[in-house]
């Protein structure tokens, strides 16, 4: 990676396995439906309401999934970084081949309840659109695509509906051929810039279907940071230890919000339409304290309380690297006949008998100094600019662990979720 070039890049990659149960028919040839649909197909006539209902119920989501990360062993002292909207979407195409009460469970857990079945597709892909086109300056793809045994067909509606509303790849691969393996892994180091160049181990010839999201972001801060600023400063860790880390530092106005709990600040790139939100517990508090008020209803109170405010702000450097298994986080959510080889109902999908089997995340996150600054000024409605009486300036120095966020302000939708307990270098 070209550091000079570069102050953040994130890449995340899910991938959902499915696994055969049964006697397999015949693969029917796919040829004719492997290629990316072409174009946008952006719904006009979609209402906007319908929209910010779809980014609630993924905000929504994206912090159900975060808490039941935070029950796992060992989380409160590890670092963790996930993608709810790459993980939604995922679940949203594999939601498309199922069937009874198996949708239903994967409709509940994504708060989809209030769709019209037949909308939940078109919106979603409203929301892909608008995430992709938000700004410009700022470097944003999701790439989706699903791999198949070549022992298993798969029915041509279930394919058509993730080509044409998620732009996903489908290919038939031969399983039991070790190059199955190195296919798909190119394919998700060719989407994230090479920046997660594996995620599949090895693949069984008993798998029915490996149906992967890949989302890459890179951006420059909208006000970057002076390297004649950044030295060498402690980070205090949970252990009551401290350890050096590589702080950045920087003065300007910021949205900003503080209580007796937290301080937060809002951090634009590019043309002001995106953001990374830190939350820094005080210092009479903690991560695990905070993380235990973290849903949307506080989420919204929180942001609607920022006003800009001079300051001065410090953060450190840091490259978060990031793997976790979600099918006991996602049972626990409700989606439990989905990996039942019983119950499972993918019927939609094919007529062979298959379940879920994993659902595997990687993320990883990169920050430092480096950058562009992005033409352009910050949207309106993101920074107030009407006269307030003038605030003493703010010191916020991220030295101790803290909460974050990467959200498109426009649509309002959460892309990423991070705890650092420990700032990690290269």
């Amino acid at each position: 990676m070209n550091r000079n070039t570069l102050w953040g890049t994130f890449a995340l990659v899910l991938l959902l396995g499915l696994a055969a149960l049964a006697s397999q028919e015949e693969a029917s040839s796919i040829s004719s439906l492997n290629q990316l649909a072409s174009g946008s197909k952006l719904i006009a006539s979609q209402p906007k309401t319908k929209l910010n209902q779809l980014v609630n119920a993924n905000n929504r989501f994206g912090f159900d999934l975060f808490a039941q990360l935070q029950l796992q062993p060992k989380s409160q002292s590890q670092n963790i970084f996930i993608s709810p909207q790459s993980i939604a979407i995922a679940l949203g195409m594999t939601r498309n081949g199922t069937a009874g009460k198996t949708q239903a469970e994967i409709t509940q857990t994504l708060g989809l309840e209030q769709f019209d079945p037949a909308k939940v597709d078109s919106n979603y892909e409203q929301l892909i659109e608008t995430l992709t086109t938000t700004d410009n300056s700022v470097e944003l793809a999701i790439a989706n695509s699903l791999w198949v045994n070549q022992n298993i067909s798969l029915k041509d509606s279930f394919i058509k509906t993730n080509q044409d509303f998620y732009q996903g790849k489908v290919s038939n691969l031969d399983f039991a051929d070790t190059s199955a393996k190195n296919t798909i892994n190119q394919w998700v180091a060719s989407n994230t810039a090479n920046q997660i160049p594996e995620i599949v181990d090895s693949i069984s010839p008993e798998a029915a279907l490996y149906l992967i999201n890949a989302i890459y972001f890179k951006a420059s801060w909208t006000d970057k940071f002076d390297p004649n600023t950044t030295t060498k400063q402690p980070f205090y860790l949970e252990s009551k230890t401290t350890k050096p880390v590589t702080m950045m530092s920087q003065t300007g106005d910021y949205r900003y919000y503080e209580n007796e709990q937290f301080q937060a600040i809002r951090l634009p790139y590019g043309k002001g339409k995106l953001a990374m939100y830190i939350f820094l517990p005080q210092a009479n508090s903690s991560l695990e304290q905070f993380n235990q008020q973290l849903n949307l209803a506080n989420w919204q109170t929180w942001l609607s309380q920022m006003r800009s405010q001079p300051g001065n702000v410090s953060l450190p450097k840091f490259k978060l690297e990031y793997a976790t298994e979600l099918k006991d986080v996602l049972s626990s959510l409700g989606m439990q006949q989905v990996f039942n080889s019983a119950q499972a109902d993918f019927s939609a999908m094919t007529n062979s008998a298959v379940a879920l089997d994993q659902v595997k995340h990687k993320a990883v996150i990169e920050v430092n100094e480096e950058g562009t600054e992005a033409a352009g000024a910050t949207s309106s409605g993101i920074r107030i600019t009407s006269a307030t009486p003038q605030k003493q300036p703010f010191e916020m120095n991220i030295n101790r662990p803290f909460f974050f966020t990467i959200r498109d302000d426009r649509a309002g939708i959460i892309l990423f979720i991070g705890n650092v307990v420990e700032p990690e270098e290269n």
